[in-house]
């Protein structure tokens, strides 16, 4: 209490002393004294001492400067002498301590004392200034406070502190004894403890000397005082003192020490031990003596332990024992001790045992196990065999003594198991082995958990400070042993089944608040803990707590607001969140303003909450609103939802532009200065403005340019290339996206004159040597007001002799003097007008030359080429003496080739002297070829030659395909349509053009997708893999194999809404009772709905007992759980959620849920029977339960007699698995009642009650009888079957089995065999509609089955709806107006009656056309098809249909979708024409398909085109992409039937083909022959043949076969020509060959003209290799033979395998087979006279033949005469016998042949040129040579006589060229090539029979036929080889020889046979 800076002493007295001073400090001075006792001289820090008497006025100091403390009244109490710290020795008198305080008033001032916090009440004096404590004690020690308080005052009291010490003596607790005995190395401790206050020190002393100053290291003082001496001495003995001493005193004992030394004695042997492996051994040895023994220990004389020796493991103990540590077997053995000091020394021996150790190997575990299931705890031990082991359990430390019925048992293992555990097996168990082999524990604990009972006393209130809260409070459960995890909260909304709420509420809670609850809703709660175990039992139920309605707290969502018109915006939305409901939705308030305008909102009442869209209308054009949306219930009106922003849709502009000033800038351009129209009349977004310009005399000519706005300052544009000096209305307007606003007034404005045009027509007339005329014709363009015309001339290349004359307006044309003559000039001439002369025409002609027409340019050579042009280079062609005014090139563009058309493609004016053209404009990858004229005053030059083809270079597509449109195809695909690019804008290769299309999502900024197209004519792509309803964006491009072109406009499509592709997500299910099951989901992931989803169902069904699920469908999205009611008891349900759109059902969950209702008590037995009864017993058999409803546990049975009391049962209760029961001692001939009931968990059920009569007079009952099927009762799926029982034989019945079956081939089937005996009718269901049944009954007693009752007649159920709806329901558009639906009927299984039609409704899929749905009803069940007609265009429709009988309709097939108004054309295009153009083209045209069925616009046809005999491989199709109807088919095969058709296309699709119409192209020139072969080859022959060509081209007229040597033969070259006429002949006979020598064969056929040539060479043999020429041919004659013989030559390189023989008849003079395929053995050959032809000479060769071929030719025979010898009949007496016979006869036949006319008789060649033909057909021969098969039939060769133009004409030798009667002589002469020609009936009469044929060769089919005439007799016709054949009617071959030595050869003489050299025959 005292300052630091200033101190103060005031004297002290007792009482009685001097009064003590008085301090003050400022005024507070005591009462008695006036300040002014001070002395003024003081300084202000001048501390007065005032003294006092004694009194209570206390010492007051003051501090100068400061101010007084208090009042004078009051004054804080101080404490102003403290008391002192004391020190008091105990048991002194007293001591006292003082403590003087000073406080106003005094009287109030109180002092206490307290000591260690404990008030002090006596010894105090002087009101308690002093304290005085008599006779002190260590007690009285501690703290004292001195505290001094003011009585009744607020001050704080003073306090002051002291300690008292108190002092206490030494005093001895511990004294040693008066003498101490010890042995020397012995330690002792001598005792000394010593008490006091302070603590008193302790010192020692030793024969009265301080042990300190001894400085011994064996002596040393511990710490309780006491002294310890180690290692005993002798010297050790003697006297040791103890004093304790303290401020207190001090005191002393003491004791004598005394050490003697003693022979070594055993006080303990050592002794044998047994002991475990592995644990310390201890061999016991302890000695007595002194000095102490040494102890050594030995094993085997090997030292162990000594105090010198140390060995690992053993151990010599402080007692002289050995410790072995651990000890090992090995260890066993005998120990000595041996002990020795300076005395004596003794030993001893003992035997160690060690044994295995006994060990628990496998402890018992903690465990924790459920309540009521066994317990194992396993303890395995090891152990020594020699020992035994006791297994000891104990629980708690308490051991357990199972029995043999114990829970508990111990097995022989030592496990234990304690079975029905509970909660009193709870604790720590302890498995102890016992075994003299050592023992061993180990403790396990075992909890035994159950679970947690359910919570107590739930109880719920409202929170009352959240309206949306309830407290839950509850009292904590048992929680079975295992602490609690967690509490489940669930509740009831609205009687709804249970769900949880809260899943994890802290186990510590006892309360909790359940929020997130909705208003106006009534709610009960339950809860239940959980455990480890599981889920405890649920609390009592809440009573019902119902909240209060509020208004709904969330606002609608998903607000859209969309511009409908101009006028009007959609306004949609979502309701708000069920939860935010809070009631029940009344409806909903749209209110809507100006967007950023204060004012008052407009508001729209939509009274049904079902209702979520308004079309708000009469709204301003082009304005921006501020809409929200809020709905309402009974409570109120909820919040607004955020207010979303939408425009009108623009208008167009009401005003024109303002202040519209224009005038021209120039000749050609027209400027408009303009300002826009006030904004407020734009009605939109300003998207530009038009600039209109129109001739004042073409007000249709219209030229518009577009301005982008500009918002700054007046705007101002400009219209370019007008007519010049022209007047024009000129106007602007201001557009929107909608349209274009009014135009501002027009204005007439004129465009500047300009320069005129060039004069038109310039030419030249009157050319004299000194003078012309120059003509003229006014300027098309006159771009001003002509005022003349100027006419310059000047020598050709001389600028200095130009002469200038200008003319008036109205003169055209000049005459020009004073020229030179025949000198070049050149001539301009210029309109003029006040501008100036425009463009100059220019020419130049020499004087007194006229001009003439120029000449064609050369040389085009084609350079540069691009993909847009290339250059022409030229050179220019003849001038026609006069400048070239204009170049025009032309050219083939894409098809090449002389038929097709040349278009312009370029002209160069004013270039005269050009010599290289740029030729622009061109389209990329074309094929080009040019050509070019030019032009001059006098007219075009012809064309040049056609310049090389070319082909421009790729280059991208220059456009993205047109008319791209989507729509939807299904739910996850689009389908996207196009038109393509036409061929010219390919720009490459048509095979590496295709379309590019990407797509995205609209929601979503991610990467777009991609398709690739290759088909460049491919219209439309289907875009799959897409996502359910789902807005894509989608773009379109064309590529080639350079690039890709531009992208086309984006547009957008939706997909279908689909059937959601997810199931429902957490689905749970769990049994409230055992009829109802919980389900509870979550909903479909959003990207997984693919449209909104309608609610859910459920697919339930009993396992293994329902053969199909049933279903349960929750409507509404906001719903997600179900409660399934009426289930069957104690059964495993399956269960599946799905989710259903109104498409259809989505996917059910998986995997199934599998949920068992709870079990309930059971259903009765069933088939309750005695088969046995006796006089005394019964024997009861029965079924159990059809609805056990849990697991049976017994049944029982009680049976009484019938006439006893109710009451007086006699029961028996059996086993779950016993299913029959004897009862016995019965009294006999009585009737008896059982009752029988079966047993579950819940309790006993239903009992089943039958009697039985104990008799054995019983049989089998009769059937039931008058079986009837009443038709009121009789339902679409049920019937009620109602009968009489028969008689019971004596035993009562026990159950009915019902039957049933179905017509008309149905079987028997049972539908119940356990109908009670009391029922006489039943219900059978599960029947199916408008079906036929029968039924029958039988009954069954104790002794067995009846007969089945009679049949019942036949009943047939009830008609039901359909079962399924029409399937494969498909919408497609017909027109554009009506679409096409066409459905499967449904199963007739599923029919449920007679179908009387189909329904189909159909809505339009927009909000505006609000929800109405319209029908058809088609009552025809047999329609497959209907057409819906007036419907909108360019709208969605949905279609469902149902199928109807009389009862109702089916289910609704799912919807489809179909865009209606577009459609493809209904009919094919009309009058089809096709025309031939060329051999390869063809042009077809064609008329529109009718306006009607065309169903919009046409975009093109296709154009399908194929040959007539093979449509499947020659089929082509073209696309015409513009609707012009007419194409070119070219590259078509020649002379081929076409079949055309054609079909059109708009956008929905093709349209029918039109029928097939034929065309056929023209011939053209045939292809080469398919092949030129050789065969035959001698010498002198060969046979030729070839191939028809693969391409005919047209009708094949014939052959033409040139050949020639390859190098002249003699001097000779010769080219020999055939024409060959026909098809059917494709060989030839050549006979003129020179030996050896090569020939060089071309072969062409004709149709129109001659083809391509084929060309092979040919070698005449013989062939290197073939046989030499046989030898010695001699030819022999007899009356009617001919015999040859030769002699076999060399056989070649090859065995010779044939020989063939040639002849050379005397009138053809050419060698040619004769006799072929002759066996190689043969040297001879025979052959008939007849077989020659009379009168001609024969020379005859042999050749021999091998596989290499034909060899040389033997020498000629002689010639031989093929005259016979004449007969008898043919002398002179014979013949006039028989002249003179047949005279009459002849003269007949002269008079038939003269009435018969002359139509028979020959013709002469006077009229009529003989002609022979004949064909011939050659094979492969025997000896396997190269031959030409030519026909494999016989050849038939006719000759008749045939008119033609009127003449005969005969058949004659080939090789005659003479025409001769009847009876004239051969005269050569060539016959005339038109002659040279057959008719069909050539042929019609067989020819005379040849005058030898040779019948031995071996081919039937080769004839040679020759032809001989008698001298002086008309020629008989002959048959004769031909070389060519040709069809019926087919001409003479001519055959030209051309020589080098010039001329045609002719044969020698009259009637000679040699033919032309060079062929063989003519046909």
């Amino acid at each position: 209490p005292w300052g630091s800076s200033v101190h103060s002493t005031a004297p002290w007295g007792l009482p009685g002393a001097e009064p003590p001073p008085v301090w003050g400090e400022g005024s507070q001075w005591p009462r008695d004294r006036p300040p002014q006792a001070s002395s003024p001289a003081l300084s202000s820090d001048l501390l007065i001492c005032i003294p006092r008497g004694v009194g209570m006025y206390p010492p007051q100091i003051r501090v100068g400067g400061s101010s007084y403390i208090g009042t004078p009244e009051t004054t804080a109490p101080t404490i102003v002498v403290p008391p002192g710290n004391r020190s008091v020795v105990a048991g002194s008198s007293e001591t006292t301590l003082e403590c003087i305080a000073s406080a106003r008033p005094v009287e109030d001032l109180s002092v206490t004392w307290k000591r260690n916090g404990v008030r002090i009440t006596s010894g105090l004096h002087s009101f308690g200034r002093r304290l005085t404590i008599s006779n002190p004690t260590s007690a009285d020690t501690g703290l004292y406070v001195c505290e001094a308080a003011l009585l009744g005052s607020a001050f704080e009291p003073a306090r002051a502190k002291a300690f008292l010490f108190i002092t206490e003596p030494p005093y001895f607790t511990a004294e040693p004894e008066s003498r101490i005995s010890a042995e020397v190395e012995e330690t002792v401790d001598i005792r000394c403890q010593a008490m006091g206050v302070p603590l008193p020190t302790l010192q020692w002393y030793k024969d009265a000397i301080s042990i300190s100053r001894l400085q011994n290291p064996r002596y040393k003082v511990l710490a309780s005082g006491g002294l310890r001496i180690q290692k005993l001495r002798p010297e050790d003995s003697g006297i040791f003192q103890c004093f304790a001493s303290n401020e207190g005193g001090e005191i002393q004992t003491h004791t004598y020490l005394d050490v003697t030394n003693i022979a070594p004695v055993f006080t303990q042997r050592p002794a044998d031990t047994t002991v475990t492996d592995g644990m310390t051994a201890i061999l016991r040895c302890e000695v007595s003596g002194a000095p102490k023994p040494a102890i050594t220990w030995k094993r085997e004389n090997h030292i162990l332990a000594s105090g010198s020796v140390r060995i690992p493991r053993f151990m010599l103990l402080e007692s002289g024992g050995l410790q072995i540590a651990p000890v090992f077997i090995q260890d066993a053995g005998n120990y000595t001790c041996y002990a020795a000091n300076t005395e004596g020394s003794l030993n001893a021996s003992a035997t160690l045992t060690v044994w295995n150790r006994t060990s628990i190997i496998h402890p018992p575990e903690d465990h924790v196990v459920i309540k009521g299931t066994t317990a194992t705890l396993h303890c395995g031990a090891t152990h020594d065999p020699r020992v035994s082991l006791r297994y000891v359990w104990k629980k708690d430390n308490v051991a357990l003594t199972p029995s043999s019925t114990s829970r508990i048992v111990v097995e022989k293992d030592g496990s234990l198991l304690i079975s029905q555990t509970w909660s009193g097996d709870i604790g720590d168990y302890t498995c102890e082995i016992v075994s003299e082999g050592g023992n061993d524990s180990r403790m396990a604990r075992l909890e035994v958990i159950e679970l947690p009972h359910s919570p107590q006393n739930l109880l719920a209130s409202p929170n009352s400070s959240h309206s949306h809260a309830v407290v839950l409070s509850w009292v904590r459960p048992f929680d079975g042993n295992s602490p609690i995890l967690y509490y489940i909260v669930e509740l009831s909304e609205n009687n709804s089944p249970w769900k949880v709420h809260l899943s994890n509420v802290g186990p510590e809670m006892t309360g909790v608040t359940v929020s997130g609850l909705t208003p106006a809703r009534t709610y009960q709660f339950r809860v239940c803990a959980v455990n480890e175990v599981g889920r405890g039992q649920y609390s009592a139920e809440t009573s019902r707590l119902m909240l209060p309605e509020e208004p709904p707290s969330a606002p609608p969502k998903n607000i859209v607001a969309s511009g409908r018109t101009n006028q009007s915006i959609m306004v949609q939305w979502q309701p708000p969140p069920e939860t935010e409901h809070n009631g029940v939705l009344r409806g909903y308030i749209l209110r809507y303003r100006l967007a950023g305008l204060p004012g008052e909102y407009q508001q729209r009442n939509i009274t049904s909450p079902e209702v979520n869209y308004c079309l708000v209308t009469d709204l301003i054009i082009w304005t921006q609103y501020e809409i929200q949306v809020a709905a309402y219930n009974g409570a109120g009106l909820g919040v607004f939802s955020r207010a979303v922003t939408e425009y009108t849709l623009q208008g167009v502009p009401t005003a024109p532009p303002q202040n519209v000033q224009t005038e021209a800038v120039n000749s050609t351009t027209i400027q408009f200065l303009w300002n826009p129209p006030p904004q407020q009349f734009i009605n939109g977004i300003n998207q530009g403005y038009k600039l209109l310009a129109w001739p004042a005399d073409a007000p249709e000519a219209v030229t518009v340019v577009t301005i982008a706005p500009d918002f700054h300052g007046v705007h101002h544009g400009h219209i370019t290339n007008l007519k010049k000096f022209t007047a024009y209305f000129t106007s602007v307007l201001c557009f929107t996206t909608p349209g274009d606003g009014p135009p501002s007034t027009p204005q007439l404005v004129w465009t500047h004159e300009d320069k005129p045009g060039a004069v038109g027509h310039l030419s030249f007339t009157e050319i004299l040597d000194t003078s012309l005329k120059v003509s003229w014709q006014e300027p098309l363009e006159k771009n001003g007001i002509i005022t003349g015309y100027q006419i310059s001339w000047e020598v050709y290349g001389r600028n200095d002799s130009r002469l200038t004359h200008t003319l008036n307006s109205t003169t055209h044309e000049y005459k020009i003097q004073g020229l030179s003559s025949l000198t070049t000039y050149t001539i301009d001439v210029a309109a003029v007008t006040a501008v100036g002369a425009g463009l100059v025409t220019s020419s130049t002609i020499s004087s007194g030359v006229p001009p003439d027409l120029p000449g064609a340019p050369s040389n085009l050579v084609i350079s540069n080429i691009s993909p847009r042009s290339a250059t022409l280079q030229f050179r220019p062609g003849y001038d026609g003496k006069t400048s070239i005014s204009r170049w025009i090139v032309e050219g083939q563009v894409g098809a090449i080739g002389d038929e097709e058309e040349w278009v312009t493609l370029y002209e160069e004016e004013n270039e005269p002297d050009a010599q290289t053209l740029e030729i622009p404009n061109l389209t990329p990858y074309t094929h080009y070829r040019f050509r070019m004229k030019q032009v001059n005053i006098v007219g075009p030059s012809p064309y040049s030659q056609s310049s090389r083809v070319i082909q421009t270079l790729q280059a991208p597509p220059d456009v993205a395909p047109t008319s791209v449109t989507v729509r939807t195809a299904s739910e996850t695909s689009l389908r996207l349509r196009w038109v393509p690019l036409p061929d010219s804008q390919y720009n490459g290769n048509p095979e590496s053009v295709g379309y590019r299309i990407k797509y995205w999502r609209s929601d979503l900024q991610s990467s777009a997708l991609a398709q690739v197209v290759s088909d460049r004519l491919e219209r439309e792509f289907t875009i799959e893999e897409l996502e359910e309803w789902m807005e894509y964006e989608l773009q379109m491009q064309a590529f080639n194999a350079v690039g890709a072109g531009p992208w086309s406009e984006v547009v957008r499509g939706r997909t279908r809404e689909s059937v959601p592709s997810a199931a429902p997500e957490n689905v749970s299910a769990e049994a409230v009772s055992s009829t109802q099951i919980l389900l509870t989901w979550a909903s479909v992931p959003e990207q997984d709905q693919n449209g909104l989803i309608l609610g859910y169902k459920i697919l339930f069904r009993a396992k293994d007992l329902d053969p199909e699920p049933r279903s349960h469908t929750v409507r509404g999205n906001h719903t997600q759980s179900a409660l399934l009611a009426g289930l069957r008891k104690f059964v495993l349900y399956e269960l599946q959620v799905l989710a259903f759109t109104r498409i259809g059902n989505g996917v059910p969950s998986t995997p199934l849920i599998l949920e068992r209702t709870k079990d309930d008590a059971p259903g009765p037995p069933v088939r309750l029977v005695f088969p046995e009864v006796r006089l005394t017993s019964v024997r009861i058999v029965w079924q159990p339960p059809e609805e056990p409803n849990g697991i049976i546990l017994g049944y029982q049975i009680a049976y009484r007699l019938a006439s006893s009391s109710p009451h007086t049962f006699t029961t028996v209760e059996v086993g779950a698995t016993v299913r029959q029961f004897t009862a016995t001692d019965l009294a006999p001939e009585s009737a008896y009642i059982f009752r029988l009931s079966a047993k579950t968990r819940q309790g006993w059920g239903e009992p089943l009650e039958a009697t039985v009569i104990t008799t054995e007079k019983r049989e089998r009952p009769a059937p039931p009888r008058e079986l009837l099927v009443p038709q009121a009762e009789v339902t679409a799926r049920s019937l009620r079957l109602q009968w009489v029982p028969g008689s019971d034989g004596a035993s009562p019945i026990r159950y009915f089995t019902v039957q049933v079956r179905e017509l008309p081939r149905g079987e028997w089937q049972t539908y119940s065999s356990s109908i009670s005996h009391e029922a006489t009718a039943c219900i059978v269901d599960r029947l199916r509609p408008f079906t036929s049944y029968k039924l029958r009954l039988k009954a069954t007693n104790d002794i067995g089955d009846s007969d089945f009752s009679s049949e019942t007649e036949a009943v047939t159920t009830l008609q039901d709806v359909p079962g399924e709806p029409p399937g494969s329901v498909s919408a497609t558009p017909h027109t554009t107006s009506s679409v096409l639906i066409q459905w499967q009927p449904p199963r007739d299984e599923s029919l449920n009656g007679l179908l009387q039609g189909y329904r189909i409704y159909y809505r339009e899929l927009e909000y505006e056309a609000g929800s109405g749905t319209e029908a058809k009803t088609l009552k025809s069940p047999i329609a497959l098809r209907a057409e819906l007609t007036d419907l909108k265009k360019y709208r969605r429709y949905e279609v469902i249909m149902t199928a109807y009988n009389i009862i109702g309709e089916s289910p609704a097939s799912a919807p489809v979708e179909v865009f209606v108004g577009e459609a493809a054309p209904a009919m094919a295009p009309q009058n089809v024409q096709v025309t031939p153009l060329t051999a390869s083209q063809l042009e077809v045209t064609w008329d529109p398909p009718p306006p009607e069925s065309q169903n919009g616009n046409i975009q093109g046809y296709k154009i399908y085109y194929w040959e007539a005999d093979s449509q499947n491989d020659t089929e082509k199709m073209k696309v015409l992409f513009l609707p012009e109807p007419v194409v070119r088919l070219k590259n078509l095969t020649s002379h081929t039937e076409y079949l055309v058709s054609i079909s059109a296309f708009n956008a929905a699709g093709d349209g029918p083909r039109s029928d097939p119409r034929q065309g056929r192209t023209h011939q053209a020139a045939p292809g080469a022959p398919s092949f030129l072969a050789f065969s035959e080859i001698t010498s002198t022959t060969l046979n030729v043949s070839w191939g028809e060509p693969a391409a005919a081209n047209g009708i094949l007229q014939g052959y033409r076969v040139v050949y020639e040597p390859l190098a002249p033969v003699q001097g000779v070259s010769k080219v020999v020509t055939v024409e060959v006429r026909g098809n059917w002949q494709r060989w030839l006979k050549v006979r003129d060959l020179t030996k050896g020598v090569t020939y060089f064969f071309r072969v062409q056929a004709r149709t129109i003209t001659y083809g391509p040539e084929l060309q092979a060479n040919v070698t005449a043999g013989p062939a290197e290799g073939s046989p030499g020429s046989p030898r010695d041919v001699l030819v022999t004659k007899s009356a009617s033979e001919l015999t040859l013989q030769w002699t076999e030559g060399h056989s070649g390189d090859t065995p010779t395998t044939g020989y063939v023989i040639e002849a050379r008849p005397s009138d053809e003079g050419l060698w040619d087979m004769f006799v072929k395929d002759i066996p190689r053995s043969a040297t001879s050959y025979t052959l008939s006279l007849d077989k020659l032809r009379q009168g001609v000479t024969y020379e005859f060769r042999v050749v021999a033949v091998n596989e290499v071929g034909y060899g040389e030719p033997s020498s000629p025979s002689t010639a031989v005469s093929a005259q016979v010898e004449a007969p008898f009949y043919e002398e002179w007496w014979f013949l006039l016998v028989m002249a003179l016979s047949s005279l009459i006869v002849i003269l007949l036949v002269v008079f038939a042949l003269v009435l018969h006319g002359q139509n028979k008789k020959y013709k002469n060649c006077s009229t009529g040129k003989g002609i022979s033909t004949m064909e011939e057909s050659v094979t492969r021969d025997n000896g396997g040579f190269a031959a030409l098969e030519l026909s494999s039939r016989h050849l038939n060769v006719k000759s008749t006589f045939s008119k033609k133009n009127g003449t005969s004409v005969v058949p004659r030798p080939p090789g005659d060229l003479s025409c001769q009667g009847w009876g004239d002589s051969p005269r050569p002469r060539a016959p005339p090539a038109s002659h040279l020609v057959a008719t069909d009936s050539d042929y019609e009469d067989a020819l005379p029979k040849h005058s030898f044929v040779n019948h031995y060769m071996s081919d039937p089919t080769y004839y040679n036929s020759w032809k001989r005439r008698a001298q002086g007799r008309a020629p008989a016709p002959h048959r004769y080889e031909a070389v060519a054949g040709a069809e019926a009617g087919a001409q003479l071959h001519p055959v030209i020889t051309t020589q080098s030595a010039g001329g045609v050869y002719t044969p020698a003489g009259p009637g000679a046979r040699t033919p032309l050299t060079g062929f063989s025959s003519f046909v």
